[in-house]
């Protein structure tokens, strides 16, 4: 709150100050002038002639002496939310049934308030889009919160769907899949990437049906999406793993060095990072098996083990 006051406080001052630049005396021709907001006035600071006594103020015409009052006086909506189908623009008809005094509706004004009320619902997902709209952004938070994906991710995600509908890409295909497909996309643009028998846990669709989807919205809305990057998947496979810190940062160091000698070319990014975290874990004293980090990381033994030879062997790590 302090630090919002003090930014108020500046650009009242800035607005001041160019607003003051505007002026010129006409009896001194000085430019040093006094702007009084409360009472309107401007006026020269040199031989005090009132330039002018009918300033505009650019505040609201209410005011508050607290936070609460300031909060509940204020009658604008939020942001734009694009995770939600009617971006959060839409009003809503009340169901109190009183009026803007708060005294009760006659029975006549009643039915009419709910005809009204039913239309209203009935019009925000009169056409195929919004209904599919409607369904999709339902399924992206419900996605988004079994997966704990932040707000910003969220919003890339319902922007890629949208651009994929407008496109009619979701014709033949599921809605789940499609959301589904844009949620590991918008992960993988923000860095914070999810596998994708992760995401298919979540939504009980197959991995074949997911990727499909996936390489749709690439091939035909042309984006540059980042590939995904070892590094990345280390922290939330440490954590699962409940390895300390100074194995993750082994691990972290192990994928640099894998990176600098183009180990990490062509492999699969859970899989390097399986086999640093297998490294990482035997070299600080805070073993764990191959087994389990393969679960976790959502990967086969096999790899993990071919992955642990490679680096070993081009890396000259001695983990005996």
């Amino acid at each position: 709150m302090i630090g919002l006051a003090s930014r108020q406080s500046k650009t009242k001052k800035t607005n001041e100050r160019t607003s003051a630049a505007a002026y010129v005396c006409s009896a001194c021709s000085s430019t040093d002038v006094h702007i009084d907001s409360t009472r309107g006035e401007v006026t020269c600071s040199q031989c005090g002639l009132v330039l002018s006594d009918h300033s505009i103020d650019m505040g609201p015409e209410w005011r508050a002496f607290t936070a609460d009052e300031k909060k509940s006086r204020q009658r604008v909506g939020g942001p734009a939310d694009w995770s939600k189908f009617d971006q959060g623009l839409t009003t809503i008809i009340g169901r109190q049934n009183v009026d803007a005094s708060g005294r009760k509706l006659s029975s006549t004004r009643r039915a009419q308030i709910h005809r009204l009320r039913k239309w209203q619902i009935r019009t925000k997902v009169h056409s195929s889009d919004k209904r599919n709209l409607a369904v999709a952004m339902t399924e992206l938070h419900r996605i988004s919160s079994q997966l704990s994906i932040p707000y910003s991710i969220r919003e890339t995600s319902a922007v890629l769907y949208r651009k994929a509908l407008r496109k009619r890409l979701t014709r033949g295909r599921t809605i789940l899949g499609m959301i589904a497909a844009s949620l590991y996309l918008a992960c993988r643009v923000h860095k914070v990437p999810r596998p994708l028998e992760e995401v298919c846990d979540q939504i009980h669709i197959t991995r074949k049906e997911l990727s499909l989807c996936v390489r749709l919205i690439l091939r035909h809305l042309n984006l540059k999406i980042p590939h995904s990057n070892p590094i990345d998947f280390v922290h939330r496979f440490g954590t699962e793993l409940d390895l300390p810190g100074k194995a993750k940062k082994k691990a972290i160091d192990i994928l640099e060095l894998a990176k600098a000698e183009r180990l990490t070319i062509g492999k699969d990014p859970k899989g390097m990072a399986a086999a640093a975290i297998y490294v990482a874990s035997i070299l600080t004293g805070s073993r764990r098996t191959q087994l389990e980090i393969a679960k976790t990381a959502r990967v086969t033994e096999v790899t993990v083990r071919n992955r642990y030879k490679e680096m070993v062997a081009k890396l000259n790590i001695s983990t005996t």
